[in-house]
């Protein structure tokens, strides 16, 4: 029985009776078992709690109980959102044996639409890195060449939906953590506007940039995602109230007229020349839709990015404060005292690369620097934010490189932070906007690995951002291409 990978194909299969949610989620499984042992994506599955969950459906569906459109379809939680009854570690050490006491919204939002969760996802410790190369798990590794990394923080989400493991995983960006590992893995992956979706459940890295979203084959599995996880929750101080869009129904596929703007100042000699060219064709593309391309001033990559590795650790040593051995997660056998218990719990709980944005972090808060440096960096946030506004006074969305590159071999910049932030330069400013970002498929390197283009619209006009990029999916089929397949070129 051949059952399909796009979430729209299943859900017409499931409800025309073609496969069972059972057949769905064996077949998943099954894969999972085939493929996770080399690519190191999921780092739990729920074998036997998704088989008796996709058997109560075909129980419903079977009885004519009324069930959603989406029921027995199979999804994957990245491992920084609560799932009850489950661990959560954001695969760190330091929260080892902690056990969720409650769902996550986002996670609560699939469940209640009757998708099946297949378990949990590996991740940058915290979600902080690049590259999925920092988590307490081990590195997640590109099905499309093993020898380069997934992206991150989301790597894992973005390998399992690339693997074929999963058809839709949640993912969480806050700076690019959900469009780069897209890029670098050959799919589509969204950060709806900040306040879309819940952020409640949500381990928190900085609170006021994270944002959870889909990821999938297509833009049209985007806006199946987007229409389950859109919703206000007075759980979530930071939820807007925003009317929900019908965000299937805005995938029209006509961009006659729309004009995309295209920044200057950002493509220099650090982009690799095949995302370059991949970018260029895609802009010739978009032309032949009937886009117009109009070239807008944004002069704020270079200081949104030194302002963001000011704000982001700055709340991550706010928000990572509360692990300290002593109310969850790992405590030091070691310790003679309290002192010594929070700092050895710590010390040999977290990994370099959160130690290292924790020590930046308090050191930007510090009194003799908070000036100089946090105060700083929330004045060029501001200037991001009235520079996004200026560009969308004249144009409907902008259009550049996901990434600067391709994916990059393992280990090849995991002792190099720098080199490691700069591969977010093109995300990073949508993030401290709290604009939507979309990342899809636009070709491939000279080396067959993925590279994807950024669409970028103005707050709350995320149909308009998907319908973008699902018109690009509608003359190009680079969504369609499966890692093993693709040839070079």
């Amino acid at each position: 029985m051949l059952i399909p990978q796009s979430i729209y194909e299943l859900r017409d299969g499931l409800e025309s009776g073609a496969f069972s949610a059972t057949d769905v989620i064996t077949h998943f499984l099954t894969i999972i078992k085939e493929k996770n042992p080399e690519i190191n994506a999921f780092i739990d599955v729920y074998h036997d709690e998704a088989l008796r969950m996709a058997a109560a459906v075909d129980e419903a569906r079977k009885s004519g109980t009324h069930v959603s459109a989406l029921a027995g379809i199979p999804f994957g939680i990245k491992e920084n959102m609560h799932f009850k009854g489950k661990p959560t570690t954001c695969c760190s050490n330091i929260l080892n044996g902690f056990i969720a006491p409650f769902d996550c919204t986002a996670v609560r939002q699939c469940l209640d639409a009757g998708l099946i969760p297949l378990g949990k996802l590996n991740m940058d410790e915290f979600a902080m890195g690049s590259s999925c190369e920092y988590s307490a798990y081990g590195p997640t590794k590109n099905p499309w060449d093993l020898s380069v990394v997934p992206g991150g923080s989301s790597g894992g989400s973005a390998a399992a939906v690339a693997a074929g493991m999963v058809p839709l995983a949640l993912g969480s960006d806050t700076g690019g953590s959900i469009r780069q590992p897209a890029s670098f893995c050959g799919i589509s992956g969204f950060k709806p506007s900040y306040g879309t979706v819940s952020r409640y459940g949500l381990v928190a890295f900085a609170s006021s940039l994270d944002q959870i979203g889909p990821m999938g084959w297509s833009v049209a599995d985007i806006a199946a995602g987007m229409s389950v996880l859109h919703a206000h929750d007075p759980l979530d101080s930071t939820s807007e109230n925003v009317e929900k869009p019908d965000y299937e129904a805005a995938l029209t596929g006509s961009i006659k007229g729309v004009k995309v703007g295209v920044p200057d100042g950002l493509i220099n000699d650090h982009f690799h020349p095949d995302v370059v060219a991949r970018f260029e064709e895609s802009l010739d593309t978009l032309k032949s839709l009937g886009a117009e391309i109009v070239p807008v001033k944004f002069e704020y990559f270079d200081a949104a990015l030194s302002a963001y590795y000011i704000l982001a650790p700055a709340e991550a040593s706010a928000n990572l404060e509360r692990y300290d051995g002593v109310r969850f997660g790992y405590r030091s056998p070691d310790a003679k005292n309290l002192k010594e218990m929070i700092i050895k719990s710590r010390s040999e709980g977290f990994g370099d690369e959160v130690k290292r944005r924790i020590i930046m972090g308090t050191f930007v808060l510090s009194s003799g620097y908070y000036d100089a440096y946090y105060l700083q960096g929330l004045k060029v946030r501001s200037k991001v934010i009235e520079a996004f506004k200026d560009v969308f006074s004249s144009v409907d969305v902008m259009a550049l490189p996901t990434a600067p590159s391709p994916a990059f071999r393992l280990n090849e910049n995991s002792s190099n932070p720098m080199a490691m932030y700069l591969s977010d330069i093109a995300t990073i400013p949508v993030n401290l906007a709290g604009l939507p970002g979309l990342s899809v498929p636009a070709g491939f390197s000279s080396d067959g690995l993925p590279v994807g283009i950024q669409f970028v619209g103005n707050a709350f006009d995320d149909t308009r951002v998907l319908n973008v990029g699902h018109a690009f999916q509608t003359v190009t089929d680079f969504h369609t291409k499966r890692p093993g397949v693709q040839e070079a070129g």
